[in-house]
């Protein structure tokens, strides 16, 4: 059956990517030694397949913000074959985000208007057209990464997109709800300026006694307890400056809770609380009413309502619509698939206190992505990290995370930056939206070289970069086992499903060798031994022990020697040979 796909050069011919190990640098690690934090530095392919096994559907929520420009990514290409390599090698990176993605988790990715078609019907293909939630357009004016344009016939660039997808839409639960927010000082004037009517002018500056009159009843029948008001008193914010001598400013921030406007619901409830004051025969210009609402932001707890007059116009709250922060009171404005982030990035080139021209992102947006599709604690994962933003704001957000960097910026930008985080002297970004004060810290991993070189014979042999330990680590990852030495079973070196287990050794097997790991291994178990080298007829002798050639077992399940994959390449640093032998096996 076919199915609707786009098609490209060398699109079924998808790298076998080595699943190669990770090589822990403790003398990088800062901050909390307990800490699940991971910053590691390695091509993001390679490093994506090496965290495949371990991070299989762990992840809440994917952040990645990849090349936009093909010519910028593959210089010495023609056009057509560039875009080409970009959409074959996103492929394969979106492939295995989506296997670390939990069943409810959520990824979103950044791209402007070049590739954006071709992203959208790549992860239709990869996710599912099912599973797609929305496609957020963000203006980038005042943001690092938006092109000048104006020198040709193409408009000036101004709007990137979010591309958003579920693993599973039916799993995922609805994002928290985030919002945009204005001064309320300067918008009542732009209001004014514009010739625009405000309408929260008026406060209940006292509500005074409540006289219980009657009851009525929801839709489900439960009780709506209603009153009338005495000795109230509510007054126009100008009479209030007048009376206190208040700035408007300040008038707005004092009656903030109390400042409102009517209006006139489409709801069950005034119709019905209006019907039971006319049968009783009350008459009165303050109305209120208390019950449980079954919906909406009070939902599931008591709540109290106040209507004005005969007509009953519902009291509707700045506080229901408003927000202090940082001293100063601001409307907050729900946010849809259109963000407007003019203004709130104005000194985006300091944040971090690392310059990353062309490319940084604002903690702001990131953490508007990780308010809506995360918790505190849950794993947020970013491949393409740059200069550390989304690694910053998950850290200061509570947010555990994985942050992978090619680039030598992985030393210059991303660890002073996060070590500054930790330390609580990075000043920019949410850190006041957070409060955050420092604390927790994060491990650093090198990506380990490839597992098999050519000798001078132009024979497959181990690398002469690893010891015994990697050998047996990496054979492991390569055929599906997860590595976990046993302390008291020597041959149990990493395990899978079904009490299946691998011995690697470097040193030959032979019959006595193997006939006493026999002695040890139940009849209900499977080991998988790998060396060098073993007597004839091993690897028929016991039903449940699979004897295997190394190197030669592993030659053709991927593609050795390849330190890159042409993606995310900025100033790779060339590898000191003698670090890797005093490197710690992850």
């Amino acid at each position: 059956m076919q199915r609707l796909e786009l098609t490209w050069i060398g699109k079924d011919e998808q790298p076998q990517v080595e699943p190669r190990i990770l090589l822990h640098d403790p003398s990088k690690d800062y901050g909390d030694p307990n800490a699940q934090n991971m910053l590691i530095h390695g091509d993001n392919l390679l490093a994506l397949k090496a965290l495949e096994q371990q991070f299989a559907g762990q992840v809440k929520c994917i952040y990645i913000d990849p090349p936009y420009n093909t010519g910028a990514a593959f210089e010495h290409y023609d056009d057509n074959l560039e875009h080409s390599i970009w959409l074959k090698l996103m492929k394969a990176r979106l492939e295995i985000l989506r296997t670390l993605l939990a069943p409810e988790g959520s990824i979103f990715v950044q791209i402007d208007d070049v590739e954006y078609a071709y992203l959208k019907v790549i992860m239709d293909e990869i996710f599912g057209r099912n599973n797609y939630i929305n496609t957020i357009s963000v203006l980038m004016k005042n943001i690092a990464g938006a092109s000048g344009g104006g020198e040709d016939k193409r408009l000036k660039k101004n709007i990137e997109y979010i591309v958003v997808y579920a693993k599973d839409y039916n799993l995922i639960k609805p994002f928290t709800p985030v919002y945009s927010y204005s001064p309320i000082a300067k918008l009542v004037q732009e209001y004014r300026d514009e010739g625009k009517s405000w309408k929260y002018t008026t406060a209940l500056v006292d509500a005074g006694e409540k006289i219980y009159v009657g009851s009525t009843v929801d839709g489900d029948g439960n009780e709506i307890k209603i009153y009338k008001r005495v000795n109230y008193s509510i007054k126009p914010i100008s009479a209030l400056m007048r009376e206190e001598k208040l700035s408007e400013s300040e008038a707005y921030k004092k009656y903030a809770t109390c400042l409102f406007q009517t209006a006139m619901p489409q709801s069950s409830i005034r119709p019905r609380v209006m019907e039971k004051v006319q049968e009783i025969g009350i008459e009165s210009d303050l109305y209120s009413i208390e019950y449980v609402p079954k919906t909406g932001r009070n939902k599931g707890q008591l709540y109290e309502q106040f209507y004005k007059g005969s007509s009953f116009r519902l009291f509707a709250w700045l506080r229901d619509v408003a927000e202090e922060r940082d001293g100063e009171l601001y409307k907050k404005n729900l946010q849809g698939t259109y963000w407007d982030f003019v203004g709130e990035t104005k000194n985006l080139t300091k944040e971090g206190s690392v310059e990353f021209p062309n490319g940084k992102k604002a903690e702001r947006l990131i953490s508007r992505i990780l308010t809506m599709a995360t918790a505190p604690g849950d794993l947020v994962f970013d491949s393409f990290l740059g200069s550390g933003t989304t690694a910053a704001v998950a850290h200061k957000m509570g947010r555990r995370y994985i942050g992978i960097e090619l680039g030598n910026h992985c030393y210059t930008h991303c660890i002073p930056r996060l070590n500054s985080v930790i330390d609580g002297t990075d000043n920019g970004g949410i850190t006041n939206d957070v409060n955050w004060q420092g604390g927790g810290g994060y491990k650093f991993y090198e990506l380990a070289p490839t597992l098999i070189e050519k000798d001078k014979y132009g024979n497959p042999v181990f690398s002469s970069k690893y010891n015994s330990t990697m050998i047996a680590a990496a054979v492991a990852k390569i055929n599906g086992f997860t590595y976990a030495p046993n302390k008291e079973v020597y041959w149990k070196q990493g395990y899978s499903q079904d009490n299946s287990f691998i011995y690697v050794t470097t040193q030959y097997l032979d019959s006595k060798m193997l006939d006493s790991i026999a002695e040890d291994v139940d009849s209900f178990e499977n080991l998988l031994v790998c060396a060098p080298a073993f007597d004839n007829g091993l690897n028929k002798r016991y039903d449940n022990i699979n004897v295997r050639k190394i190197p030669q077992s592993v030659l053709k399940k991927c593609e050795f020697g390849v330190d890159n994959y042409n993606l995310n390449i900025i100033d790779p640093p060339e590898i000191d040979e003698d670090e890797w032998e005093e490197d710690e096996e992850c």
